[in-house]
């Protein structure tokens, strides 16, 4: 994409950059005069990309000057957003270049070329989501189906790639220990064997290679072996679209690999700088905002229309100032921090908003600490958390291996439009919609739970409150058991050991792939505290499900190099691979022997991982109560095997001769982080880790994929199907139908999550994608993940509202089953929309507050539309979903103030009638009519004329795909 758009009307501010004449940009800060001077940086970004892009069709003049003019015009304008680049992950990579594989198919098909069908913005896809725990440290088994599968069936033969074991000479390294040779890698064995192919590791002792962990090599060849198909699509894709590249797998996460390899801080296209910003498929997409980068999350949908060169569209926001100062306490962890943060955010109200931050404390942090509170904010509601550029981050991109003239070039431009933060300017400071002050000196440790990310929970009250959840009656934070139940104790047999089980034992802790991992103090603090509980004698009980599965291989180096690694392995924290694993629900499954256990006992046995997802269910069906912990913090809790421990007078356990172990006999100094950070988080890691990923991996460069324009659909294929989402492609929009006499599919309430509504998880064997697969001829073990199959509508369509946990009020119990009302019976909500549609009746979602709470998913649109979902009455939207629904061509419908189902009388057994008018406009009302003679209002939430035209094209898929015809 040319950086200057033809016929722009700003041309005239283009200029040459001082000390580098032949680096051209705008200068926008010319234009705005005092009013840019005050401006939130955020919104400086916002200004500069409108006068860039302003083309008089998709940006246009007033649009800049609306954003100019933020102070009087936030929350009463919507503006377009053209990002630079954009960045998806697997789980919603795959259906969005699905999307574009059946867009060449119908832009075929109605006479246009489809080589013209290419993304054109930069686009990055990371293979990073399809990594499933198959084996772990504690748990080398064959169970490529978290969940499911038959264990009696041999495993197809792995071909490893590690290299032979091989001793190494010592060579006199005064901090040698023993022999580098591979060994045993049980926990009681204590000997390290680690060699990753994209990442080699050092021996602790000897800083020279050494074998890779069995582990790793196994969890690499399933992930291989079960997505092979949907690979060879990804590199089928790689070849023949233009302006995308493809991360294979192995290498990282989407939003670690975008913070350490794909981030330029500013472009520079053509001898042309602007600032580097980004969208993508995935809520963490906000941890580049920690490194001066403005970027936020979107549905795949939105996500598809930016590659096809649409702009975001977003309601002007308001931006929260949020004011840093003091230093926190030694003891506190970044995920301190970031949790403090998220509570005094979310009492401040920042919902749909930016928040910038600013003051003295700014420049004690970090850019890891600024990325893993910047990475956090969707979960306190907020669009993004912006750390402008300042000196730390300048110091930390020299450290990471940017050229010095790149930095030198970089310094200038920032400086030049006044994107550089400096405390120590006598400039004019941003003004900001409020002001939020936060003191760091205040903040202690937390953690969160047991079911909600906003629920915090002081470390030293963590007994006490997990003594409350258990007597408070069950909802977002009880369980209501019986008094006389609290104390019960279930005997267990495990591996010739007994064990006692009790509420508030752990049976899961995993320091993942997800927030804490891109921070290297916390992670280091994870090892030194496992260094130093192994040294004093304490272990973690053997049944305890323990993982590492880092960010990237980044991480594992400097673990590995600062000599904790093999500590961390002791205690059963293995690496098992790189993606997301236990965050999404594939974990491998808990013996059968503890399961029961805790079903027959009824026990509310926990999960403790240091990430941002905790809803209840999500980790494993019996885990009911699952804490966000700062990863040294989930050791600490598994070496304690329970949440019900005062951390300040009782003992972690046992040590050498009978000594009991305080955590603060191990917990590491802030001197101690300090000194091994600076001696392992070097530049050499970054360089050497960008080297590696720009070398991709052995799989994926063998890796066979077709090379025609037109992709070969197998009809066979449970993985990749061509959707229907362009069957009725057509040059000209028709008026909005009316719904009529239309039937409630779910009835549902407050906080329906998009983890309700469209699952990430493994496929339960009773479900109706399990029926689908079952028929197609697959066995349990061959299921795969949703996320796997997102290729494929079918799964897809019956996989939506397939949680366990989803509650319809129709049903009175969770279950993900609902009433066809013509006959009556309670059925899979797929059988059930499956006959409504048969039959030619449409359906609607009723639901209550925060519909849509949570990650970004385009299924969770796609998904309900495909079962026949019309329209969603509700209390009130997550933004992106509600923007994501628009998208596909489902209305969202708000109840008006103060009313809901229950104040109008309603019992969702009704039906449902809605007339659209022939003009639609934002935010009009809407009356609804049912079948007992009701009628209320309703608000349309259509917020510009934009979401109004792709709601008429029949959502932003078919919109972009006329502009080929």
């Amino acid at each position: 994409m040319d950086p200057v758009r033809p016929g722009s009307p700003y041309q005239p501010v283009i200029e040459a950059l001082g000390n580098y004449p032949q680096k051209k940009f705008y200068n926008v800060s010319k234009l705005g005069g005092a009013k840019y001077d005050t401006l939130p940086y955020s919104i400086r970004v916002l200004f500069e990309s409108s006068i860039r892009n302003c083309d008089g069709f998709l940006v246009k003049e007033t649009d800049a000057m609306n954003i100019l003019d933020w102070k009087t015009k936030q929350n009463n304008v919507e503006v377009p957003f053209c990002p630079a680049r954009v960045v998806l992950q697997d789980f919603t990579g795959i259906p969005a270049m699905v999307d574009f594989a059946a867009m060449r198919e119908a832009v075929r098909n109605a006479g246009g070329d489809p080589v013209k069908v290419n993304p054109a913005c930069p686009t990055d896809l990371t293979v990073d989501h399809s990594l499933q725990i198959d084996f772990s440290k504690c748990a080398i088994q064959n169970a490529p189906n978290p969940g499911g599968g038959d264990s009696q069936k041999p495993m197809a033969k792995l071909s490893p790639l590690k290299a032979q074991p091989r001793k190494l000479p010592c060579r006199g390294q005064t901090a040698c220990k023993g022999p580098c040779s591979a060994g045993d890698s049980s926990r009681n064995s204590g000997q390290f064997s680690a060699q990753i192919e994209n990442t080699p590791i050092l021996c602790p002792f000897h800083l020279q290679p050494v074998p890779e962990p069995e582990t790793v090599l196994k969890n690499q060849e399933m992930e291989f072996g079960r997505n092979r198909e949907r690979l060879q699509f990804f590199k089928w894709s790689s070849k023949v679209f233009k302006n995308i590249s493809i991360i294979p797998p192995e290498t990282g996460m989407a939003h670690q690999v975008n913070l350490e390899y794909l981030s330029r801080v500013v472009f520079e296209v053509k001898d042309f700088l602007y600032p580097d910003s980004v969208v993508g498929t995935d809520s963490h997409m906000t941890m580049v905002n920690g490194l001066g980068i403005l970027g936020w999350g979107v549905g795949g949908i939105e996500t598809e229309a930016v590659m096809l060169g649409m702009p975001v569209t977003l309601t002007l926001p308001e931006v929260v100032g949020c004011e840093l100062t003091g230093a926190a306490s030694p003891l506190a962890t970044s995920i301190d921090i970031v949790l403090s943060i998220t509570k005094h955010l979310r009492q401040a109200d920042v919902a749909g908003k930016f928040v910038e931050f600013f003051g003295s404390g700014v420049s004690q942090l970090s850019v890891a600490d600024r990325t893993t509170i910047a990475n956090m904010c969707p979960e306190y509601g907020a669009i993004l958390s912006f750390f402008p550029v300042d000196n730390v981050t300048l110091k930390h991109l020299k450290h990471t291996g940017f050229d010095k003239a790149k930095l030198e070039v970089m310094e200038a431009y920032l400086k030049a439009v006044k994107l550089f933060r400096n405390d120590e300017s006598s400039s004019r400071q941003p003004e900001y919609s409020q002001v939020v002050q936060i003191s760091l000196s205040s903040i202690i440790p937390y953690v969160s739970g047991p079911k909600r990310s906003q629920d915090r929970v002081a470390v030293n009250n963590m007994k006490s409150d997990f003594q409350a959840c258990l007597n408070e009656k069950s909802g977002v934070k009880g369980f209501q058991i019986a008094v006389e139940k609290q104390n019960d104790i279930v005997p267990v047999q495990y591996e010739g050991n007994e064990y006692k089980l009790s509420h508030g034992c752990i049976v899961i802790a995993a320091v993942i792939s997800c927030t804490n991992n891109c921070n290297p103090s916390v992670m280091l603090a994870a090892g030194l505290l496992a260094k130093k509980a192994v040294e004093a004698g304490l272990v973690v009980k053997p049944y305890i499900r323990t993982s590492l599965s880092p960010g990237s291989g980044m991480v594992t180096h400097y673990l590995s190099s600062s000599g904790v690694l093999p500590y961390l392995s002791k205690l059963g924290f293995e690496v098992v691979g790189y993606g997301c694993s236990t965050c999404v629900g594939n974990t491998a499954p808990l013996p059968e022997a503890i399961r029961n256990a805790i079903k027959q006992g009824d026990i509310i046995a926990c999960g403790v991982l240091s990430g941002t997802k905790n809803f209840e269910g999500r980790l494993c069906d019996c885990v009911r109560a699952n804490y966000l912990a700062s990863p040294p913090l989930v050791v600490a809790y598994a070496i304690a095997g329970t949440v019900r421990i005062d951390f300040e007078t009782e003992p972690l356990g046992t040590g050498f001769n009978g000594k009991s172990i305080y955590l603060r006999d191990i917990w590491p100094t802030r001197k101690e982080l300090h000194t091994v950070e600076e001696e392992c988080v070097i530049s050499s890691m970054f360089k050497e880790l960008k080297e590696k990923m720009e070398k991709g991996n052995k799989r994926w460069n063998l890796l066979e994929a077709p090379e025609s324009t037109l992709f070969p659909w197998d009809l066979k294929s449970t993985y990749i199907k061509c959707p229907s989402f362009f069957d009725k492609l057509a040059k000209e929009p028709v008026s909005p139908q009316p719904i009529e006499n239309a039937h409630v599919l779910l009835y549902l309430g407050d906080s329906v999550t998009t983890d309700h509504i469209s699952p990430a998880g493994s496929i339960a064997r009773s479900s109706a994608a399990a029926k689908y697969l079952t028929n197609k001829g697959l066995t349990p073990r061959e299921f795969n993940s949703y996320g796997a199959r997102r290729g494929n509508d079918a799964v897809m369509t019956r996989g939506t509202f397939a949680n366990i946990k989803l509650l319809n009020k129709f049903i009175g119990k969770p279950a993900p089953k609902t009433i066809h009302f013509p006959s009556g019976q309670t059925l899979d909500v797929f059988e059930a929309a499956d006959l409504y549609q048969k039959e030619g009746i449409p359906v609607i979602i009723l639901a209550g507050k925060k519909y849509g709470l949570g990650s970004s998913r385009d299924w969770a649109a796609k998904g309900p539309f495909l079962l026949g979902v019309k329209a969603v009455l509700a209390e009130s939207y997550e933004k992106v979903h509600k923007s994501q629904l628009i998208g596909i061509g489902i209305a969202p419908l708000q109840f008006l103030p103060g009313e809901n189902p229950s104040t109008l009388g309603l019992t969702g057994r009704e039906q449902f009638s809605v007339l659209f008018p022939p003009e639609l406009s934002p935010g009009m009302t809407l009356d609804v009519k049912t079948s007992t003679g009701k009628v209320f209002s309703v608000i349309a939430l259509f917020e510009n004329d934009m979401e109004i035209t792709l709601y008429k094209y029949g959502g932003s898929l078919n919109f972009v795909a006329r502009r080929f015809l």
